[in-house]
Order: structure tokens, then C-alpha cells, then sequence
């Protein structure tokens, strides 16, 4: 098929065969993780800046891994002691990346809207959102759907229920988007204090009960608490969350038998999910990591490279 997309701001504009072809793109990625010399020259001569404004591990180092096994020339770009921290707006730290030849930048910001401001502003870069504020995390959805499809082989039909802080979780929202053009069923389960007032705009159900929400559920995801939400009394406390809404193996046992459990790292343990359950023969999670790095060698790729037919 031919590719369409110059950035990737969400994935509120994907066609589920857009998701379905990006999935089978990154399966050849991840062959290419397995291989010896990890390496193709694919986007040798491309410059991909990674601007990140908010700290990060995962994603960034996904990122820049997923760069360099494509052979791409990599610049990770500090706000600390540049001149964004001097005052330079945004948009002129953008014009000079890419006066500069960058053809591509990876961007992660508080702001909800960043990216897409970003892609408006660039006459010829490709701009890829790596979190905007609590807006979306597209590339996360993405990894998620990749490794929860490597384990199932077919997405449609099966039910995900999705607790914890969605209110404040760019994860979720951009998780929601991916699953349900899958045929997912998703449902969220959380404190009431924790969940928006919109969650059927969203397309997801909501079930204040985590118990039933997870009961007969294919997968488990648990988003991360913040623990300042405990500061900002939103949650009674950190041990009350984890007994209320925490995967315990408990908890756990009541989703279907062949049920994954996800977390879009870094794990909190003992307060969204106890480490018996991370860590157990259930758990996906660093499967997940590893998706992380084929996808974004994928999206890269499909971006700025070209296609696999």
C-alpha cells in the first residue's frame, strides 16, 4: 500500500489497514533485532533530531536505538543550556534544527498540542510524537498493539481493561484509539477522582469496580500512579490504591486464563502492580520494551525511508 503519513502527531486519522499493514512492517523490524549485525543502511544520510523536553528513559533510548540500526545520523538535543532555556521560543529552535538539515525530529513535551504545533511550524521535517502533555503517546499505543498482537496473533474480539490514572495518562488515550480500530473492546477502571468526564468520548466503558472490569479480560494494563496524586488528594493513600485497584495475583486470577498483564513502564511496584504479577509468567511488559524499538524502527522507516511491499 502506499504510505500516507509524513508525522505522526496520533492516531485519531489511522485506518485499522494502516495498523494492520505499520504491524506486519514492524514484525520485519523485530527479524532484523534477531540478526547478528543489527544494523541496515536504510536511512543512512537522514538526521533525526530527538528533542525532548520532559525526561525520559524508554522512549528515548527506543528512539535513538531504533535511529541507529536504520544508520540514520542521530542528534539528541538537551533543552538544558541550549538556547530554548534563554528564551528561544520553540518555533525558532525548530526553524534552526532544520535549517540545519535535520530531517526529521522526535519530540516529547509537557504541553498538550506540542507536536502538532511542531509539524505546522517545519517546511520539510518530519515531526513524530514521542508525548504530548496528556494528550496521547502514539508510539506507545503502537508498541502495545504490536506485542499484544505478537501474543494473540488476532486482536479482534478480545477485551482490555485499562486501570489506573487515566485522567492524567497520554497512554491511555492514544491505547483506546489503537485498540478499538482493532476490534478491542476497552474497558477503564480506576478512581473516579482519577478518571475524565468524558471516558465515553473516548470509546471506552467505564466500570468503577476493577474486579469486574478485569474479570474474563484478555489483557490487563496497568497505568502508572504519580505518586504527587496522593499529594493533590486525589488518592487516600498509596497502600489503599494498591489494595483497591492494584494487580495483585488476586486480582489478576480473574482474567481470562490465557490474560497478559501491560505496563507502559517505568513500574511502579506494589502500588499499580505487585512484583510477583510484573514479574511473572503472565507479564508482557518487556516484551513491550523490546516491540518499542521494531515499531519505531517501522515508523521511521515507513516515514522517511519507504515501503515494504
Amino acid at each position: 500500500m502506499q504510505w500516507r503519513h509524513r508525522h505522526l502527531i496520533s492516531l485519531e486519522d489511522w485506518t485499522r489497514e494502516e495498523l494492520e499493514f505499520f504491524l506486519g512492517q514492524a514484525d520485519y523490524m523485530e527479524e532484523l533485532m534477531n540478526r547478528p549485525i543489527k544494523k541496515v543502511p536504510a536511512l543512512r544520510g537522514k538526521m533525526i533530531v530527538n528533542f525532548f523536553f520532559e525526561s525520559s528513559t524508554r522512549t528515548r533510548v527506543s528512539f535513538e536505538l531504533a535511529e541507529k540500526m536504520l544508520s540514520a545520523d542521530v542528534v539528541n538535543w538537551s533543552t538544558s543550556g541550549s538556547s530554548v532555556s534563554k528564551g528561544e521560543t520553540m518555533r525558532d529552535t525548530a526553524w534552526t534544527l532544520e535549517a540545519m538539515g535535520a530531517d526529521a525530529v522526535v519530540i516529547r513535551h509537557s504541553a498538550v498540542g506540542a507536536a502538532d504545533y511542531l509539524a505546522r511550524k517545519l517546511h520539510r521535517a518530519s515531526v513524530f510524537n514521542a508525548g504530548d502533555g496528556t494528550n496521547g503517546h502514539p508510539t506507545q499505543a503502537l508498541l502495545d498493539l504490536h506485542a499484544a498482537r505478537r501474543r494473540f496473533g488476532k486482536l479482534e474480539g478480545k477485551r482490555m481493561a485499562i486501570v489506573g490514572d487515566v485522567l492524567h495518562s497520554r497512554v491511555a488515550r492514544s491505547d483506546i484509539q489503537a485498540f478499538s480500530k482493532m476490534g478491542v473492546e476497552v474497558v477503564l477502571s480506576g478512581p473516579r477522582t482519577l478518571m475524565p468526564l468524558y471516558h465515553n468520548e473516548l470509546g471506552a466503558a467505564y466500570e468503577p469496580d476493577p474486579k469486574k472490569a478485569v474479570a474474563g479480560a484478555d489483557m490487563v494494563y496497568l497505568l502508572r500512579i504519580q505518586k504527587e496524586r496522593q499529594e493533590e488528594g486525589l488518592i487516600p493513600s498509596i497502600d489503599e490504591y494498591h489494595r483497591r485497584y492494584g494487580a495483585t495475583e488476586e486480582l489478576v486470577a480473574l482474567a481470562d486464563a490465557n490474560a497478559v498483564v501491560m505496563h507502559p513502564g517505568p513500574i511502579n511496584r506494589e502500588v499499580e502492580i505487585a512484583s510477583s504479577v510484573a514479574d511473572g509468567d503472565r507479564s508482557i511488559i518487556l516484551k513491550q520494551v523490546r516491540s518499542g524499538v521494531a515499531v519505531r524502527m517501522a515508523l521511521l522507516y515507513l516515514c522517511l525511508g519507504g515501503v515494504r511491499n
